[in-house]
């Protein structure tokens, strides 16, 4: 199975193309510029540098969620658009078991996915790496440093973080005394190629959908979506 995959839920923005499971090339750019300006461009690169059409292609995979709101629409539109000639299916895969799947080699340890959510709080999940794969400790979700930070003195398994949000938990977590590690440097930020990985297991699972129920997962209301709730409160 050909697998594109598509990461644009933070900062950096990157595109990979897998072929049964064996990574075939990767583009990751972390330069300032909108993903809407370069995603496709790296796309419509990486696949003519390897020689493959996008005929070849069996799944468009992108990390719908949690993430950038704008992030998030600009993969999924991506997404949309490229298989809707063709009517490919797409792989909807979570933003934060994507970032796991990379050290799910580190057998036995608790993988701390952490992006930054602001307001104090980070888009999170854990996972246990079992060397051939993950198993999920807990669901996607938006929770305060607080919370997560007490949640992770009851496991006594040895704990990394990753993400965009890995230094915020751990330089929070470490003052408090809470023994992690941070993962290391090429495997802490988001990466198609885990997005590719990640849909591998869920097409494993027959997961896959179509391109018209492909949506993004927010996890939390938009800022004016808050705002905007907190004003019809304060009329009430």
């Amino acid at each position: 199975m050909m697998i594109l995959a598509l990461e644009s839920s933070a900062a950096a923005c990157s595109a990979a193309l897998s072929r049964d499971g064996e990574l075939v090339a990767q583009f990751w750019q972390n330069s300032g510029l909108t993903h809407s300006r370069t995603l496709l461009p790296m796309v419509k690169d990486m696949l003519d540098n390897c020689g493959v059409s996008f005929s070849e292609v069996d799944v468009v995979a992108v990390a719908a969620g949690p993430g950038s709101f704008t992030g998030l629409r600009i993969g999924v539109s991506t997404a949309k658009g490229l298989v809707w000639p063709g009517n490919k299916l797409c792989a909807s895969c979570s933003t934060l078991e994507s970032m796991a799947w990379p050290l799910a080699h580190l057998e036995g340890q608790v993988i701390v996915c952490a992006m930054d959510a602001r307001r104090r709080q980070v888009y999170n999940a854990l996972f246990l790496a079992t060397g051939e794969g993950l198993e999920r400790l807990s669901p996607d979700r938006a929770i305060s440093l607080e919370e997560l930070g007490e949640e992770l003195q009851k496991i006594e398994k040895s704990k990394i973080v990753v993400g965009d949000g890995a230094k915020l938990c751990y330089n929070t977590f470490v003052e408090k005394g809470l023994e992690l590690k941070l993962a290391p440097r090429h495997l802490r930020m988001q990466s198609a190629w885990g997005v590719a990985l990640a849909a591998e297991a869920l097409a494993a699972r027959g997961g896959l959908v179509s391109g018209e129920d492909l949506v993004p997962v927010y996890h939390r209301l938009s800022q004016a979506e808050r705002e905007r709730l907190e004003r019809e409160r304060s009329h009430q």
